[in-house]
């Protein structure tokens, strides 16, 4: 719909870049921009589609005319089933299908291009290092950033048996894919430090509160990875009764 004739993304990197802005313009129909997409699914129209684009971009929209089209297509006829679900029924399954269509366009331009086994696999792994669609639109993504905030790297650590042993976290290094860590702090961005009010970043370590459950740079809290391995309830300064907050 958005003319693959003249935008061809070639290269494993590129088809990477291209998934990530489709993907990014389809969360913001499904979140932030919900209200504007939802008028626009009107189901009095006809058969509506939901496109991303690269730009970061959404589009509601018939499908295109050609046979067969320049892209896959996606799920063609979503303004339908509006009024018959629940609000928050309608968009997961929206989301679900966005996943789909998103996958089908990377890949397509990987078997257009040419992607053998090794380009395709690291394909892959890129786009499934970020949470889907769904994941987003029905909060799951943060559920699992949470989840995996709590458990330790895989670097020799053990983690411990009781629930809330994994409460210190070494951000997991990324592949070489360019890319990743800016997406890595737009999914962490609401992640706030309780001491010094910063966002979470990819290369610094966390520890979260057993009493509060608020996260903290080790830095601020001075406590460092090895520190918190042998501590079993870690209490912030403002629950231990301390005053006194370390800075950056």
């Amino acid at each position: 719909m958005d003319g693959g004739a003249q935008y061809n993304p070639r290269t494993v990197e590129e088809v990477f870049r291209d998934f990530k802005g489709r993907r990014a313009g389809m969360i913001k129909a499904l979140t932030s921009d919900v209200e504007e997409f939802y008028q626009q699914c009107d189901p009095e129209k006809e058969n509506l589609c939901l496109y991303g684009f690269p730009s970061e971009q959404w589009e509601v929209n018939l499908p295109a005319e050609e046979v067969p089209p320049e892209l896959p297509e996606p799920a063609l006829g979503i303004n339908f089933a509006r009024d018959g679900m629940q609000e928050k029924d309608w968009l997961s399954l929206v989301a679900v299908h966005s996943d789909a269509w998103l996958l089908s366009v990377a890949f397509y331009f990987g078997a257009r291009f040419g992607f053998d086994k090794a380009d395709r696999k690291r394909l892959f792994n890129m786009i499934n290092d970020l949470p889907t669609v769904f994941e987003v639109v029905t909060g799951a993504a943060k559920k699992q950033q949470k989840e995996k905030l709590s458990v330790p790297n895989n670097s020799g650590n053990k983690s411990k048996s009781n629930s809330k042993a994994g409460k210190f976290s070494k951000p997991q290094p990324k592949d070489e894919e360019e890319g990743l860590d800016e997406e890595d702090e737009d999914e962490h961005g609401e992640t706030l430090c309780g001491a010094c009010g910063e966002n979470y970043a990819s290369d610094e370590f966390w520890i979260c509160c057993d009493i509060c459950e608020k996260w903290f740079h080790g830095k601020c809290v001075k406590i460092t990875p090895a520190r918190a391995e042998h501590i079993k309830q870690y209490k912030c300064p403002t629950c231990s009764g301390s005053n006194k907050r370390a800075r950056p």
